[in-house]
């Protein structure tokens, strides 16, 4: 009579943690999917803001304000409007980034090693500007878990990249699971050791699409630095010349 009366009992509890199990990976999303909207909140035909970049850097502040314009993934314009780098411009176009300075009053192309330089002395380079492909396309995901955070649950995905040539071979991304903001981002080098870190602490539901209208970029190789950057006045599919996006007027 016990051994049945155990036996039943043993039953009870493996149908309990199959469930519990089954109801787990229910809850759990999948990882493709989940980069997959990441990426897709990022699709529109075109963009324009106004923006500011808040460097703080070895106990001194820089502020720098611009205004940018962008179509799709492959082409950006932007120009500062700040008195220090008053009529600075940036254009990427066909997967090349190039750079017009009002002193020289000459056209730069950024390429090798120079895109691993700070961009107007934040903590992103050159090189994190130029990506034109998405997280899907270059990295392969895998669900870590999730984590308490103090607006709520986060799936935590790490990404793997999935081609040598890719500047941070490895990610780790904390995505909100209610509203699906990536809160957070850690860049990593092959060596494992963390090189930039990423926090989302305002977003903004604009055209359908949530914005990270205010974040913060560290650079951890460069010791007492931080960019808080501010995106104001955002038009998402609005009209905007083809010239807007050419040399010509890079140089004018």
């Amino acid at each position: 009579m016990k051994k049945q009366m155990f036996h039943s009992i043993a039953i009870t509890l493996t149908v309990f943690i199959l469930g519990a199990a089954a109801a787990i990976a229910q809850d759990q999303p999948n990882a493709m999917a989940l980069l997959a909207k990441i990426d897709a909140n990022e699709v529109y035909k075109t963009i324009s803001y106004k923006g500011q970049m808040i460097v703080d850097y070895q106990g001194k502040r820089y502020l720098k304000e611009f205004v940018a314009f962008g179509r799709g993934r492959t082409d950006s314009f932007v120009e500062f409007l700040n008195p220090e780098d008053k009529g600075t411009k940036y254009l990427k176009k066909e997967g090349r980034l190039y750079v017009y300075s009002p002193d020289s009053e000459e056209v730069m192309l950024i390429s090798g090693h120079l895109l691993k330089e700070s961009m107007m002395g934040s903590d992103m380079s050159y090189e994190d500007a130029i990506d034109n492909e998405t997280l899907s396309a270059r990295y392969t995901p895998a669900l870590s878990g999730s984590e308490e955070l103090k607006n709520g649950k986060a799936w935590i995905l790490d990404l793997t990249a999935k081609k040598k040539t890719e500047s941070y071979p490895k990610q780790k991304l904390w995505i909100d699971s209610s509203t699906g903001d990536l809160v957070r981002y850690e860049l990593y080098a092959l060596s494992g050791a963390k090189l930039k870190e990423y926090a989302l602490h305002k977003a903004q539901t604009i055209g359908g699409r949530r914005f990270p209208v205010e974040s913060e970029m560290r650079d951890l190789l460069r010791k007492g630095s931080r960019t808080t950057f501010l995106m104001n006045e955002v038009v998402l599919d609005g009209a905007i010349s083809d010239s807007k996006f050419s040399m010509r007027n890079l140089e004018r």
